[in-house]
């Protein structure tokens, strides 16, 4: 197990601290331990599957900010062949917090657009701990419209804590370059995949998340607000966030249920940072069996459908004048 611990996977953690401590003392004292050993083993994987297939949202919303979870450029290196990076809105900067570039899923050529956290303090600083700035979000249209001049889909992966809510950002229009991004993807004449990796949060996620099919790893959240925001704003406490996770509805669970997303991805016991390569292997299967039905829908219907999708999400009435 990792050496970050949650308290809920805390009783894994004990037993399996036993089971090498058994097998140290073994290799000292030369003892009969194999059917102990083995008693353990088996009640430890048994211990695992009982405590990850019951996880609360709040369990699931630590998981997906786990450390150690793969972030954006940890899937494209074990998904995508030939990645390219592009960089830069042509405007004001390049936001190291979005990342996107031209690479091959098997024979499908895309263009993947992502938000990328840092695995230390380092690394987050430098993408400003996965929150984009309007420079991102630009860039991100800018790669939309290359996409769709050259007509290849698009695949973006969300994981973000939301947009980044600076003084400098606002002033650049943070929220102009979010709604610019949902009305170029709404009527983008390619297929669009988004995948849910880890948080999505608020308009951070969404100014990337318009698409055709949307997809959501077994323990990450999405939702217009963070549990943190949601208990500050209605309860002045941000302490309380683990208490209003519960009713938020914000887990893939939750989700598909509503149709608001198309599929969840099952996450190895423990969760994807626990092994990256089988997490890979089934997100880029997914990923390509969309691709292949998305490709042969014609563009005009493709749009169409798309509208239709997020027009059954909401409830409305037209007031004739």
């Amino acid at each position: 197990m990792s050496e970050f611990v949650y308290d809920f996977e805390k009783p894994i953690l004990e037993l399996e601290n036993q089971i090498a401590a058994l097998k140290e003392k073994n290799y000292h004292y030369d003892m009969d331990i194999e059917q102990e050993v083995k008693s353990l083993d088996e009640k430890l994987v048994q211990l695992k599957k009982d405590i990850y297939s019951n996880l609360s949202p709040w369990n699931r919303v630590q998981l997906a900010r786990h450390p150690q979870r793969p972030y954006t450029l940890d899937y494209v290196q074990l998904m995508v062949d030939d990645f390219t990076e592009l960089h830069g809105d042509r405007n004001y900067g390049d936001d190291k917090a979005i990342v996107c570039g031209l690479g091959k899923f098997d024979q499908f050529k895309v263009i993947i657009v992502g938000q990328q956290k840092g695995k230390n303090t380092k690394e987050n600083i430098k993408r400003n701990f996965g929150m984009p700035h309007p420079e991102g979000y630009r860039k991100a249209k800018r790669m939309f419209l290359l996409a769709e001049k050259f007509r290849k889909p698009v695949v973006c992966f969300i994981d973000t804590p939301g947009a980044f809510p600076g003084i400098g950002a606002e002033e650049r229009g943070q929220a102009e370059a979010i709604a610019t991004n949902l009305k170029i993807m709404s009527t983008l004449k390619v297929p669009i995949i988004i995948v849910v990796i880890g948080e999505g949060a608020s308009g951070g996620a969404l100014g990337i998340g318009v698409g055709d099919k949307i997809l959501m790893l077994e323990n990450s959240w999405y939702s217009v607000i963070s549990p943190e925001g949601c208990a500050a704003i209605l309860w002045g406490d941000r302490t309380k966030a683990q208490e209003i996770a519960d009713s938020m509805r914000l887990t893939a669970k939750d989700l598909l249920k509503f149709g608001i997303i198309d599929k969840i991805i099952p996450e190895p016991i423990g969760g994807a940072n626990t092994d990256y390569q089988t997490m890979s292997r089934s997100l880029k299967e997914a990923i390509v069996e969309d691709l292949q039905k998305l490709c042969e829908i014609p563009e005009k219907i493709l749009v169409q459908k798309r509208i239709e999708k997020y027009c059954k999400m909401g409830f409305f009435t037209t007031v004739k004048k």
